[in-house]
């Protein structure tokens, strides 16, 4: 059977049914692992450019502020997890400023895929800010060198209730623009991972945009409805999503 036509091909990118050439992988094969690995590399090292995002997302109609964290370059960025979980003094007195009466702000960042977040962050926003017209919206925060505990400081410094950050993943070989959604309830300086919510592979290949917003959109309503998030809001809305997304891909 060649290699290229391994039923398991059919149904995932995964590398299965990679065959072998003697102790080693096909010629072929071994190419495209390269290729992957490359690609991984370009999107961790992918320039962000907030300025462009913006004015991309200026159809939406949400205001946009641009802050930082303070890891002030890429380098530091991987080398120094802490400081992209912090905000800058100047950017914490610039949201202060919009401090209000907020139920969620969305954050949007280049994470470890600046290709993610340029790919999938506009149609994301797209689908998702419909699905959320009962919500008081606090203007949208573009972040470059940000982590995930960044929603933290920066949903408390707007008052906002809730806080939604979406940020390109560690890149994986065949999924280099893959972005991940991170959610919390009454976000806050000491919160852990427990009190996260994650939809996470959205990109065409994974979890489509239209459909990550239904079951994003989906969580902040349960959360806003129970007033908690994390490990004690279970994700019931699998058995109404996996329908669309089955025909959406199939």
């Amino acid at each position: 059977m060649s290699d290229d036509i391994h039923p398991l091909k059919h149904w995932t990118s995964a590398r299965v049914g990679n065959g072998r050439a003697g102790g080693s992988l096909p010629h072929g094969e071994l190419l495209r692992f390269r290729l992957d690995h490359a690609k991984a590399r370009d999107a961790v090292h992918a320039c962000f450019d907030p300025a462009s995002l913006a004015a991309e997302l200026e159809p939406l109609g949400l205001p946009v502020i641009l802050a930082h964290s303070q890891a002030g370059d890429r380098a530091t960025y991987l080398q120094r997890p802490d400081l992209g979980r912090r905000l800058s003094p100047e950017s914490a007195g610039k949201l202060a400023a919009h401090h209000g009466d907020h139920d969620l702000v969305i954050i949007l960042a280049d994470g470890l895929s600046a290709t993610a977040a340029h790919r999938q962050g506009p149609p994301l926003l797209g689908a998702l800010l419909p699905l959320l017209e009962s919500w008081a919206l606090a203007p949208l925060v573009i972040v470059p060198f940000a982590r995930v505990a960044l929603q933290d400081e920066i949903g408390h410094a707007l008052g906002a209730r809730a806080a939604l950050i979406l940020l390109g993943e560690r890149p994986g070989l065949g999924s280099p623009d893959s972005l991940g959604a991170y959610l919390v309830h009454s976000p806050r300086s000491g919160n852990t991972d427990a009190r996260r919510n994650c939809v996470s592979n959205i990109r065409p290949e994974g979890l489509p945009p239209a459909a990550a917003a239904r079951r994003i959109a989906w969580l902040l309503h349960e959360s806003r409805r129970l007033g908690f998030s994390g490990v004690d809001l279970k994700d019931t809305s699998e058995s109404a999503i996996s329908g669309e997304v089955n025909g959406a891909i199939g």
